[in-house]
């Protein structure tokens, strides 16, 4: 192993002069770590940069992206490579291809296939390279990532990402609930998309606000097909109340055969247009409003407590003691 880090600072020490190379020492190389149900982050710290981190949102395969802090990258593109080992010869470096590069403390996010790459090539001790030209053809700048101790800490990512919610927000806010037999009742499968509605909603109390759009196909009359649409809209109503959603975050609206979603020319599609729509939000709790001319509140007058038995009444305005009453 010692010879593999000796290899290491020996291509380091071998980079051109104009390259402006980021990278952390051998012996301060540390891997974190981090999240929730809803995102989990793999990252090395980078010396006088900021750190590359690999993202897995819930929902979603890992990308990985630089965080700049405090250093401004030029807005154009960057090649990502998976360099070799020193110590496997024979091996070239892998170019994964351009990155889009732009200004702010995320300066770029790989797609999921890029990220997928580099892990497979850390995994065989290769490394993050991340080459990008400077500003006014001042030569290339280079950020680099060790893959010292990174076997641990991936087994450690795993972990996080097992315990991930199935959807992200973006995923599950629009949720479609299908009835293709054309009745009213939840089928299997719509009460598993309902299940993973309900997860995401009890993991993230944010969310606050339901609202359902019952759907039919144009089978029926119109009053009919408006009935079937509002009954379907309060079968998914009622299977979420029953899992604890209140009433009062709940709106239902139906429609009929009014907004189809593809025409209803076949068997196929009108069973997909028997649904209802699922549309999630964060609703920010409303305050009443003050009128900005309102004149306070009345202050209202302390209440007058009995005198204790025995207690002379006050003085007068004019210090006078009033006439004893005999």
């Amino acid at each position: 192993m010692r010879q593999r880090y000796l290899a290491l600072l020996s291509v380091f020490a071998s980079l051109p002069a104009a390259a402006l190379t980021f990278q952390t020492r051998l012996e301060n190389i540390e891997w974190k770590v981090e999240g929730d149900q809803f995102e989990c982050r793999l990252s090395q710290p980078i010396s006088d940069f900021g750190a590359g981190e690999f993202v897995r949102r819930a929902g979603e395969q890992a990308t990985f992206r630089l965080k700049a802090n405090g250093y401004s990258l030029a807005s154009g593109s960057a090649t990502l490579i998976a360099a070799a080992a020193p110590w496997q010869p024979g091996r070239g470096d892998l170019n994964l291809g351009a990155v889009k590069v732009s200004k702010g403390e995320i300066p770029f996010n790989t797609s999921q296939a890029q990220a997928g790459r580099l892990i497979a090539g850390l995994m065989e001790g290769r490394s993050p390279v991340i080459r990008h030209a400077l500003r006014d053809g001042g030569g290339a700048m280079e950020v680099r990532l060790l893959p010292v101790k990174f076997s641990k800490a991936y087994t450690d990512f795993q972990l996080c990402t097992a315990k991930l919610l199935p959807m992200n927000f973006e995923q599950v806010r629009q949720a479609e609930i299908g009835f293709p037999g054309g009745g009213i009742d939840l089928d299997a499968q719509a009460r598993r998309r309902l299940d993973t509605v309900l997860a995401y909603m009890k993991a993230d109390p944010t969310v606050n606000r339901v609202e359902l759009d019952g759907h039919s196909d144009n089978s029926g009359n119109r009053l009919t097909n408006r009935d079937l649409s509002r009954r379907r809209a309060l079968a998914v109503m009622d299977y979420l109340k029953a899992q604890g959603v209140p009433e009062e975050q709940i709106a239902v609206r139906f429609h009929g055969e009014q907004y189809p979603l593809v025409p209803n020319t076949n068997n196929a599609n009108r069973a997909r247009n028997r649904r209802v729509n699922i549309h999630l939000d964060r609703v920010a709790e409303q305050k009443p409003l003050v009128p900005p001319n309102a004149a306070p509140a009345p202050v209202p007058a302390p209440a007058q407590i009995p005198a204790p038995a025995g207690t002379p009444p006050p003085s007068t305005a004019s210090g006078t003691a009033p006439a004893k009453v005999s």
